[in-house]
C-alpha cells in the first residue's frame, strides 16, 4: 500500500492549490525559470508568445506561457535557500504527488528549472556584467544537511578541502556542495558563460564579509574564498539560492542549475544598479536555450 502523505505535511489550499505558490498542478510547465524579485516575473513573461494563468501570494508570483512554442512558468522566490526549500518541493509536489489521494505517483515528471538572478563577482575574470553557471555550489546555510542521502549529490571531496583551505569556524554551518546537472549547464551556459563554483551564503552582510557595524568572526575568510582553488575551477561568485536549487533539484530527480549576471565585484569594490538592460539579455539567453 502507499504511504499516505499527511494534511500537515502536504498542505493544499481548498481551491486545489499548493500551499505557498497558489499553483494547481495543471498550471505548472515542465520548464521553469527561478527569479528572485517579483516584479523580474512580468519582465520574464513579456517576452511569452501567450499568457496562460497568473498566480501571486506573498513574495511568490508566476505567470505560465508560452515562448515560442515552448510552455514555461516564470516564478519568483525571493530571497534565501529558505525559500527554495518550499518552492522545489512544493514544485517538485506539483508534478509527482497525487493530490487526491495524497500518495506519490508511480511515474515520476522531471523538470527543467533554471534560477535567472544578480551576483557579486570574486575574480579578475568576472567583472561587473560578466554571466556566470554556476557548475558546482558550496551553501553556508546548511540547507541540505537536513535531507537524507545529501552525500549522494554532493562533492564531498570539494567539501573537505574548502573546509580544511577555509579553516572553517565550527560555530558556523558545514558547507555542502550541490552539483548542478550536466546536461543543462551544457546547454544553457554555451560558450558564453563563465563557469565556475559558486558560494550560495546564508545573508547579504556578515555571510558575505560585509561588515557595517558588527564585527566578522573571520574578517579573512572572503580572502581565502578567493584563493581555493578545486581541479581548475575557482570560486566566480556570491550569491544566495544556487545550493539549495541544485541539491535539491538532484535529490528529487530534476534538472536544475543558475545562471547569474555580476552586478558587483568585490575584488574592485565596485557596483552597478543599473542593469534592467543586462538581464533582459540573460533572460532572452536562458528563454532561448531552455
Amino acid at each position: 500500500m502507499k504511504n499516505y502523505i499527511a494534511e500537515s505535511e502536504l498542505v493544499i489550499n481548498g481551491d486545489g492549490s499548493i500551499f505557498h505558490l497558489h499553483i494547481k498542478p495543471e498550471q505548472l510547465a515542465d520548464r521553469v525559470i527561478l527569479v528572485g524579485d517579483p516584479g523580474r516575473v512580468k519582465l520574464v513573461a513579456s517576452h511569452f508568445d501567450t499568457c496562460e494563468c497568473e498566480m501571486s501570494n506573498r513574495e511568490f508570483h508566476s505567470i505560465t506561457g508560452t515562448f515560442k512554442g515552448k510552455r514555461i512558468t516564470v516564478l519568483s522566490t525571493g530571497i534565501g535557500c529558505d525559500n527554495i526549500d518550499i518552492v522545489l518541493n512544493e514544485l517538485d509536489a506539483l508534478v509527482n504527488i497525487d493530490f487526491a489521494t495524497r500518495t506519490i505517483n508511480d511515474n515520476l515528471r522531471s523538470l527543467q528549472i533554471v534560477r535567472i538572478g544578480t551576483c557579486g563577482g570574486l575574480q579578475p575574470n568576472t567583472p561587473v556584467g560578466t554571466f556566470i553557471a554556476s557548475v558546482k555550489s558550496i551553501g553556508f546555510d546548511g540547507l541540505l544537511n537536513y535531507y537524507g542521502r545529501r552525500d549522494e549529490v554532493c562533492d564531498t571531496e570539494l567539501e573537505k578541502a574548502f573546509t580544511a583551505h577555509t579553516s572553517w569556524l565550527p560555530q558556523l554551518p558545514a558547507p555542502y556542495v550541490a552539483v548542478a546537472d550536466h546536461e543543462l549547464i551544457e546547454r544553457i551556459a554555451g560558450d558564453d558563460m563563465v563557469r565556475g563554483i559558486t558560494c550560495a551564503c546564508g545573508g547579504f552582510y556578515g555571510p558575505q564579509g560585509r561588515r557595517l557595524r558588527i564585527p566578522l568572526a573571520d574578517p579573512e575568510l572572503n580572502s581565502k574564498i578567493e584563493s581555493f582553488e578545486y581541479q581548475g575551477l575557482r570560486i566566480t561568485n556570491f550569491e544566495m539560492e544556487s545550493s539549495a536549487l541544485a541539491g535539491l533539484g538532484s535529490l528529487l530527480g530534476h534538472k536544475a542549475m543558475t545562471c547569474c549576471m555580476v552586478v558587483a565585484n568585490r575584488r574592485a569594490q565596485n557596483m552597478k544598479t543599473d542593469y534592467q538592460n543586462d538581464i533582459n539579455t540573460l533572460i532572452l539567453t536562458v528563454l532561448e536555450r531552455i
